[in-house]
C-alpha cells in the first residue's frame, strides 16, 4: 500500500504461488471519522490462476483496518471487511502483517525501498501508478523466475562455478522480461527539487508581522503529532534553509532586520508531508518583547507564505 497525500493506491494479490494468483489494484483512502484505512480491490490487471486452484475472487470488497506498530520491527493492519457501500455489516475479519519476504516482484519496489528519502513524491507515484495499469511482461516474468525456482539441478554445475550467476540470470530476466517498466520509471522517477517545488506550489497568505530592532527570531515547532514532517525556507524567492524537520522541539532561525526588506516574503515548502498529511508546523516568532504565532500548512499543491514587514520609518 503507498500513501500519496490522503489516499492509498498499490496492489493486491491472491495466490497459491508465484505462477498462480490473481492481481488487482487497489484504492483507498484514510476515513477522518475514526483514523482507519480504507481500501478495496478496484481493477483487475493479471489473472494467472490455474483453473480452480483458487476460488472465483468477488470485487466489491471494502476493507476498513487500524495500523499499529505493537513492537519492533512490526507492522499490522487490524480490521475488518465489508461487503456494503455503508461499511456496516462486517462480512470477516483483517489481519495483515509486514514481511520482509517478498515472493512478487512489481512496480512498487522502488517506491516502497525509498518511500522516506524522496519516493513518496506525487509525481513519482503518479508515473508508477501509470505503469502498474499497464503491465507488460510482468506475467512473464513471474513465470520464468517461478519456473526457474522449480529446476535447482539445472543450476547446480553454475552454482559450484560461479555462486553469483543465479542471481545475475534472474536480473537479467528481469531487465528482458520488463523493459518498458524499467525504462519509465527510469526516466520518470526523479522527484523535483525544493526550488521547483517552490515555483510550482501556489503560495497561500497565512500571516504579516512587523519587524522592528537588529533581528528576529522564528522558532518552528510540529504542529500536532511528531511524523516526520520536514521543511525548506524561502525568503524573497531564495533558498536559505532546507531539510528542516520538525518535532517537538524549535527549530531556530534568526534573521538580521538590517539585511531585510521593507517587505519580505517567507515561504514555507513541505519537503514531504510525513505519515499524517498535510506538513503542518507551528511557528513562533519573536520581535523584541512582542510574541506572535501562525500554524502554516503545505500540500503537494500549496505552500504556506507569511509576510515580514518593516515597521513604518524603519529603513535598512
Amino acid at each position: 500500500m503507498i500513501q500519496t497525500g490522503d489516499s492509498i493506491t498499490g496492489t493486491s494479490y491472491y495466490y497459491k504461488s508465484a505462477s498462480n494468483y490473481r492481481r488487482y489494484i487497489i484504492k483507498g483512502y484514510f476515513d477522518e471519522t475514526d483514523n482507519r484505512i480504507v481500501w478495496w480491490d478496484d481493477q483487475l490487471i493479471e489473472d494467472k490462476t490455474k483453473r480452480s486452484n483458487l476460488s472465483p475472487h468477488s470485487k466489491g470488497g471494502t476493507s476498513k483496518a487500524d495500523f499499529n506498530c505493537p513492537g519492533p520491527g512490526v507492522m499490522m493492519l487490524d480490521g475488518e471487511m465489508y461487503a456494503d457501500e455503508s461499511q456496516k455489516r462486517p462480512r470477516g475479519d483483517v489481519h495483515l502483517s509486514k514481511t520482509e519476504i517478498v515472493l512478487f516482484k512489481d512496480e512498487w519496489d522502488y517506491v516502497i525501498e525509498n518511500y522516506t528519502v524522496g519516493a513518496n513524491d506525487r509525481t513519482i507515484i503518479d508515473s508508477v501508478s501509470s505503469i502498474a495499469t499497464k503491465p507488460v511482461g510482468l506475467t512473464q516474468l513471474h513465470e520464468t523466475i517461478a519456473e526457474e525456482e522449480q529446476k535447482p539441478d539445472s543450476f547446480a554445475v553454475l552454482n559450484d562455478e560461479k555462486p553469483n550467476q543465479r542471481d545475475s540470470i534472474k536480473q537479467e530476466i528481469i531487465s528482458v522480461a520488463v523493459p518498458h517498466q524499467k525504462s519509465a520509471i527510469a526516466t520518470n522517477i526523479t522527484p523535483p527539487t525544493i526550488e521547483q517545488k517552490f515555483v510550482n506550489r501556489e503560495k497561500f497568505f497565512t500571516k504579516e508581522i512587523l519587524i522592528t530592532g537588529d533581528s528576529i527570531e522564528l522558532d518552528f515547532y510540529d504542529n500536532g503529532e511528531i511524523d516526520g514532517d520536514s521543511i525548506s525556507l524561502f525568503l524573497n524567492g531564495k533558498l536559505i534553509f532546507e531539510h528542516i524537520r520538525l518535532t517537538d522541539k524549535a527549530y531556530v532561525v534568526k534573521l538580521s532586520v538590517n539585511e531585510l526588506q521593507q517587505s519580505n516574503e517567507l515561504t514555507m515548502v513541505a519537503e514531504n508531508l510525513g505519515t499524517i498529511p498535510p506538513n503542518t508546523s507551528y511557528m513562533v516568532a519573536l520581535v523584541g518583547d512582542k510574541r506572535y504565532d501562525a500554524q502554516l500548512a503545505s500540500t503537494e499543491n500549496s505552500s504556506a507564505m507569511i509576510k515580514l514587514s518593516k515597521a513604518s520609518g524603519h529603513e535598512p
